[in-house]
């Protein structure tokens, strides 16, 4: 996505609600490539569009999650993206940051396998590329747009690739990244058994959270994409337990 489309999607987030004039403006653009703008972002669904308006999407929805920390979101997405083989085939878990690196994908290594659970990632992974998507098959969430359960874990053992990226709720030291729900939790766990590398995609904002369930201790995780407002002694941690650790600038954002 453009630094346009980036901004738009902050502001939204901050303010919830925006009209077309307001946003025009502040950008420096006409109100006719706003509404462009907005449609494409609609159809993305990343945000509601209504008349003459812009609106921020329930809390609950993965494409609101987007929306939060977007631009460092998309920066970690693309330095994931550069780890990916032009015809690779590779895993990805659910969540905001992971569904920015399929989309990363779709725009830019059409020749690559995704393999996910997300039903949300399938769909809009083919709406703006042709990738091959496989689906994994199991129980539907619908306020994650998630497969989860044993048909999950059934259908992933039948895989074997390099890598797996994935999210993460929440992390504390000697206790590992964490999650906050079961299901969620045990597919995801399940699929990166079938990945030789766990590579880690979060915003530094999850270092100062913790979930409910552990899903990974520190020395599963090989590599770790995150921004710099990571701490130090955090990133000393990681090294000791020879976790990869790469860093992107943090963007400063209203949120």
């Amino acid at each position: 996505m453009n630094k346009r489309w980036s901004k738009i999607i902050e502001i939204v987030d901050d303010k919830k609600k925006v009209n077309v004039i307001d946003l025009a403006n502040y950008l420096n653009v006409s109100e006719v490539t706003i509404r462009k703008d907005l449609t494409r972002l609609a159809n993305s669904g990343i945000l509601i569009r209504e008349h003459g308006y812009a609106l921020k999407k329930d809390d609950a929805d993965i494409r609101n999650r987007m929306s939060a920390k977007f631009s460092t979101k998309s920066k970690i997405a693309k330095k994931a993206m550069e780890m990916i083989g032009e015809s690779e085939t590779v895993m990805i878990g659910a969540g905001s940051t992971c569904a920015l690196l399929a989309e990363e994908i779709a725009e830019n290594k059409p020749k690559v396998t995704i393999i996910t659970h997300s039903s949300y990632i399938a769909e809009h992974v083919t709406s703006v590329g042709n990738n091959t998507i496989i689906l994994l098959g199991g129980v539907y969430q619908n306020n994650s747009q998630v497969n989860v359960g044993p048909l999950v874990d059934i259908c992933a053992r039948e895989f074997y690739v390099d890598k797996i990226f994935i999210g993460t709720d929440g992390f504390e030291k000697d206790v590992g990244f964490m999650g906050s729900d079961i299901l969620r939790s045990e597919a995801i766990q399940t699929m990166s058994e079938s990945a030789r590398q766990t590579i880690m995609l979060t915003d530094s904002s999850k270092f100062q959270k913790r979930g409910t369930i552990v899903q990974f201790k520190p020395f599963d995780i090989s590599t770790l994409i995150t921004d710099n407002g990571i701490n130090q002694d955090l990133i000393d941690y990681f090294k000791r337990y020879r976790i990869q650790t790469i860093l992107v600038k943090r963007e400063e954002e209203n949120n």
